[in-house]
């Protein structure tokens, strides 16, 4: 198994990913562990001095003119990780959470927190026991850290807080107890230290990528498919119009369309036929896909800046220098969130209008509502209805959360970014993108069906036929949920990538998959 080294190597959304599965460990070098050494000596040195320092030995926010006695300075690290577990709501699902402390790890395994070595080893018994906290979905203003989501992530350290661990809720204490582990007593400046950054929007920035770049490359497949279903022209897809406008995302999709229906007899088919010009949805697949491309590859740039950065405050560089600064703000991550939001639910937006066109009946041989026999049968009516509802639900989601602030902390903290919503409410536009590529996948290949006996290219026969060993052609109505279920399974099975590939690869196909060193994991 490989290693990656906290503190030391580069990390990406791939490689925490890696590490979150089991895929990768995670390791503290012993150049790592003297610097992490260094930092807590420091620390300790400021507080026998006795000169203020934020954190340190004085109270936090609107407190941070309060001086904390040396003998009370561990006693304020620990009520700090109580106070500031106020979160709300339903807990986020493990791996994120999981995520978050990868993350964390990395960050304080710099050498600027002053964080104890012993607390970074017991961060990594987590992630390698897989004992993940719970962790509220609601509560971070996503500045000054993510306070409330990092101080629930690290109550278990000092016995409290519940867990998660072999399937089941558990109190972190009683495990612990059971475990033989004594919870930790925090030392100065490492209850801070643990509870600010921006790990909870970092780590949801992750998983926005991976579901985003899976969607987006989902996306182009299934409209080609609905291309071929409806004989929509693959001129708009040359090299030459896309190079008269060279924006990197539609050059790139513009070249898988390509690749998706080379060597196509449906194509073929209709070479000389009097259309002029097909609708925008399917015309312009390269400038909306692409466009969405872009904003997936300037978040993903921006997050792999972040992982790699320290987060904490205050910032210990050396015994005379400790910077109380905002690197905290999550700002730069949350704009960019809600710009991938934005992208994400425009995925979905096009989608939904190559379903409603391929159910109008204006395409020769595609009988309306993709069934033959209709009156009695309403055909494919239905599941536009709810790709419509989901896209509009996305919509009223796409408004930017960090266009919001709202003062905290008695003024102190007067300008938040909020950036904690944005990445909770890209990943539910991402997980209602799902649905509605899943619901175009099942009438692309209703669509697919009546161009038979003509093939496709052999990379979409083989979509083609990956959808039809689950899903078969209806010919009547019949309960349209199990179908769309089955879709949405394909969708996040990543199945069609992965067949897609194999089949490229097989006719040496260059379905073009490097964009700006794509998203891939460790």
């Amino acid at each position: 198994m490989r290693v990656f080294h906290y503190g030391e190597d580069v990390l990406t959304a791939g490689i925490a990913l890696s590490i979150a599965r089991g895929k990768c460990r995670g390791a503290l070098s012993a150049k790592t562990r003297d610097k992490v050494r260094a930092s807590q000596q420091t620390v300790a040195r400021i507080v026998e001095q006795g000169e203020a320092v934020y954190g340190i030995n004085t109270g936090f926010g609107p407190l941070c003119t309060t001086r904390i006695s040396k003998e009370e300075t561990q006693k304020l690290q620990t009520n700090i990780l109580k106070s500031h577990s106020v979160g709300v709501g339903e807990p986020i699902v493990s791996e994120i959470a999981k995520l978050m402390l990868i993350l964390k790890v990395h960050s304080l395994a710099k050498g600027y927190s002053g964080i104890g070595e012993t607390t970074l080893d017991r961060i990594i018994w987590h992630i390698e026991q897989d004992i993940i906290p719970l962790v509220p979905c609601k509560g971070s203003v996503g500045a000054s850290g993510d306070l409330a989501p990092l101080a629930h992530l690290f109550l278990p350290l000092i016995g409290l807080g519940r867990v998660q661990y072999n399937g089941r809720t558990r109190d972190a204490g009683e495990l612990l107890k059971e475990l033989a582990v004594k919870p930790l007593n925090p030392g100065p400046k490492e209850g801070l230290a643990l509870i600010n950054g921006t790990q909870f929007i970092a780590a949801h920035a992750i998983k926005v990528v991976e579901k985003m770049h899976s969607c987006l490359a989902q996306a182009d497949i299934i409209g080609a498919m609905m291309i071929e279903g409806l004989q929509g022209s693959v001129k708009p897809f040359l090299d030459e119009l896309h190079q008269l406008r060279p924006f990197k995302g539609c050059i790139h999709v513009a070249s898988r369309m390509r690749a998706l229906l080379s060597d196509s007899e449906i194509m073929e088919d209709h070479i000389d036929c009097d259309r002029v010009q097909d609708p925008y949805s399917l015309r312009c697949i390269p400038q909306v896909h692409g466009a969405s491309r872009n904003a997936w590859l300037h978040l993903k740039e921006l997050l792999e800046t972040e992982l790699n950065a320290v987060t904490d405050n205050p910032v210990i560089i050396d015994e005379n220098l400790t910077i109380s600064g905002g690197s905290f703000h999550g700002q730069p991550l949350a704009m960019a969130l809600d710009y991938a939001c934005l992208a994400a639910a425009e995925v979905g937006n096009i989608s939904d209008r190559r379903i409603y066109l391929s159910l109008e009946g204006n395409s020769e041989g595609v009988p309306k509502l993709l069934m033959e026999d209709t009156g009695i049968n309403s055909g494919y009516m239905i599941l536009q209805y709810t790709a419509a509802a989901l896209v509009s639900e996305n919509k009223g989601l796409c408004f930017p959360s960090s266009a919001d602030s709202i003062p905290t902390s008695l003024g102190q903290e007067d300008h938040v970014s909020m950036g904690s919503i944005s990445g909770r409410k890209a990943l539910t536009v991402l997980e209602n993108v799902e649905k509605v590529l899943a619901i175009e996948l099942l009438t692309a290949a209703q669509a697919f069906e009546f161009r038979k006996p003509l093939k496709s290219g052999v990379i979409l026969d083989e979509v083609h036929q990956q959808v039809r060993s689950r899903v078969t052609f209806a010919e009547h109505d019949r309960v349209f949920a199990d179908d769309i279920e089955k879709g949405i399974e394909l969708i996040r099975s990543g199945v069609i990538l992965e067949k897609a590939s194999q089949m490229a690869q097989s006719r040496s196909i260059e379905l073009k998959t490097s964009f700006e060193n794509e998203f891939e994991t460790y």
